[in-house]
């Protein structure tokens, strides 16, 4: 069975696949997260986060077109840095993502059951509804890249139907007394914290870097798709928040999600549904693209070579996308969308660092980003690692030191 993938991506398909990945989770949960820890300084936050953004989106399009192939910046890693760099990049990578689509499945599945259930929420019903979604998407993705894409395209263009729904109710709605008096104290750790959990919002850019196996003309492709991505999404991410800073009140780091901004209504109802929607196309692009990074890291024979058959068509890897979907459950079993978008904050800067590490080991034949862009993507990563909760960082090294210990068990009993 061929372990090789069918080229079927083009421009518009990747940049929608970039889009699919950013949009939802980011602008419906965590530009709340963001808001609650920055207060009336969200706007700097959205556009400092798109400025790291940025350089590292650039440094994943010099590593693209340089080395074109699925794995994102585990492949990366391993063609210019070492295989134990691309060990770590690889399984940071699959955290990172399971974790954001865990958290786009919980508050997804939370938003549907709001719609026909009235007081608190069990969370055993959101976990219960978040897995029955992911079983779905797995099936989907089991049917092929191709079909995915389709989806892919239908959701993000319900997402942005529903996020002109939001903005015109809430613009053409006064300003309430108690939004206008608000009080909300920051400070620069709050305003970095925010920036730490904006910048996962931004990284859907990443998920057209793993599918660079299966994107047609990837050199020209992939670059151009990662810039016009983030161009787009920080244009909608400062007009939401423009809109959340004139009119949400204070509240806390909780599920908060753009809808509780409006009346009962039409709208409301609307709005819910989208942001719904869109984060399940979040999951759906996050379980595709991490299965990808499954698949490259079982042909390397970091994890069972078993998982990297494909299916006759060679459209989809079952092995891996199984996988993939385990891994997603046991987060989602926590049922926390803030914790799970924290660990995903953590892990993603840390997979970001070693690509900006890569990128500065292209040589200069291939190069067309500076070294710049990677230097300053590089510590603005390292300098936010620090700004996530203690409890994050131990888990994330935690996780790496078992996948590890498992790697070697794994190369010993095939050795032996």
């Amino acid at each position: 069975m061929t372990t090789q993938l069918v080229r079927s991506t083009g421009m518009v398909g990747a940049i929608m696949l970039g889009l699919g990945s950013i949009l939802g989770t980011g602008v419906f949960v965590s530009l709340g997260f963001g808001y609650a820890l920055a207060g009336d300084a969200l706007l700097y936050a959205i556009a400092v986060a798109a400025f790291v953004a940025l350089c590292n989106g650039l440094s994943s399009a010099q590593l693209a077109a340089a080395h074109p192939v699925s794995g994102g910046t585990y492949e990366y890693a391993y063609q210019y840095l070492n295989r134990h760099w691309a060990f770590v990049a690889g399984w940071v990578f699959i955290c990172a993502k399971s974790a954001s689509a865990a958290a786009a499945l919980l508050a997804s599945a939370y938003l549907l059951l709001a719609s026909f259930m009235s007081g608190e929420i069990p969370a055993a019903a959101v976990i219960a509804v978040a897995l029955l979604l992911l079983g779905a998407l797995t099936v989907l993705v089991l049917c092929g890249v191709q079909r995915s894409n389709q989806v892919n395209g239908v959701l993000v263009t319900l997402t942005l139907l529903s996020l002109g729904v939001f903005v015109a109710s809430l613009a053409s709605t006064p300003v309430a007394e108690s939004v206008a008096n608000k009080a909300h104290t920051v400070s620069v750790s709050t305003v970095l914290s925010a920036v730490a959990l904006l910048f996962v919002a931004y990284t859907g850019y990443g998920r057209v870097a793993t599918l660079g196996e299966e994107v047609k003309q990837p050199r020209r492709t992939i670059p151009r798709a990662i810039v016009a991505t983030l161009v787009v999404v920080m244009a909608l991410y400062l007009l939401v928040g423009s809109v959340l800073v004139r009119h949400a009140p204070e509240f806390e780091l909780t599920n908060f999600n753009l809808s509780q901004l409006l009346a009962s209504g039409w709208q409301q109802e609307v709005v819910r549904l989208g942001a719904a929607l869109a984060m399940i196309g979040v999951a759906l692009n996050l379980l595709l693209g991490v299965s990808r990074v499954v698949l490259a890291m079982a042909r390397r024979g970091d994890l069972p070579r078993a998982w990297a058959r494909l299916n006759q068509a060679r459209s989809a890897a079952p092995y891996a996308t199984l996988v993939t979907a385990l891994i997603i459950a046991v987060v989602a079993m926590f049922g926390s969308v803030i914790g799970a978008w924290s660990l995903s904050a953590l892990t993603v800067l840390m997979y970001y660092g070693i690509t900006n590490l890569a990128a500065l080991k292209v040589p200069p034949s291939q190069r067309f980003i500076a070294k710049p862009w990677s230097i300053v993507g590089l510590f603005s990563c390292f300098a936010l690692i620090f700004v996530v909760p203690v409890q994050f960082l131990w888990l994330g090294m935690g996780s790496l030191v078992f996948a590890w210990a498992l790697r070697l068990r794994y190369q010993f009993l095939r050795q032996g």
